[in-house]
């Protein structure tokens, strides 16, 4: 499993971190590329054009990467790094999961609200369980992910999960199975990293397990 939360897949393409030094899927990494002043931006659809600079999906790595110089190092050339890289980056990817979320929500694909959730969640239709990480524990505790591997998110905030759902704040939501519930999860994981949520999969699970 990748530092991001994602397994490997043979058909991913991988890219080298330049502060870990190891390679793995694309999906776990952050990207960057220089802009025409030599300025870093960070590229988290990953579609600007130039050759990309690669971060694993972790807060402590874009910082030291950052800090040391080695995106300079990488690009072999003097690089205009913005201040508060790793704000940016988590805010990009936070508006990334907010809006594929909203996709998912106006494609039938996601319902919020604790009751809706729990019935999901008692159908098998909810392959993800979304909760707020300022919402209560004690209300949060009473649902439960679906088995398996990524079936939990916990790395947004209530007013994030709102922004997502079309209202002032959200404490519950489920993702169905499919193509943009996978792609939640893939970028929800990602945010994780930047957020140090890494572990939240496990809590949750230990949490159900207890």
């Amino acid at each position: 499993m990748t530092r991001a939360g994602r397994h490997d897949d043979a058909e991913d393409p991988e890219r080298r971190c330049i502060v870990t030094g190891e390679s793995q899927p694309k999906a776990g990494l952050v990207r960057f590329a220089l802009g025409p002043e030599a300025q870093l931006v960070p590229d988290v659809l990953g579609r600007l054009p130039g050759r990309g600079i690669y971060v694993v999906a972790d807060r402590a790595a874009i910082e030291k990467a950052a800090a040391k110089g080695l995106f300079a190092r990488a690009a072999r050339q003097p690089v205009q790094v913005p201040p508060g890289l790793a704000d940016l980056v988590e805010h990009q990817l936070a508006r990334r999961v907010v809006d594929l979320i909203s996709l998912a929500r106006k494609a039938g694909d996601a319902v919020t609200g604790f009751e809706k959730v729990k019935d999901w969640l008692v159908k098998g239709k909810a392959k993800v369980l979304v909760q707020a990480s300022d919402g209560s524990e004690r209300g949060k505790s009473k649902l439960h992910p679906p088995e398996g591997q990524h079936g939990f998110i916990g790395c947004l905030t209530a007013q994030e999960m709102g922004l997502a759902f079309g209202r002032e704040h959200a404490i519950h939501g489920a993702l169905a199975a499919g193509g943009l519930g996978n792609r939640v999860v893939e970028e929800a994981a990602r945010l994780a990293g930047l957020r140090g949520h890494g572990g939240d999969m496990i809590a949750r699970r230990d949490t159900k397990d207890a």
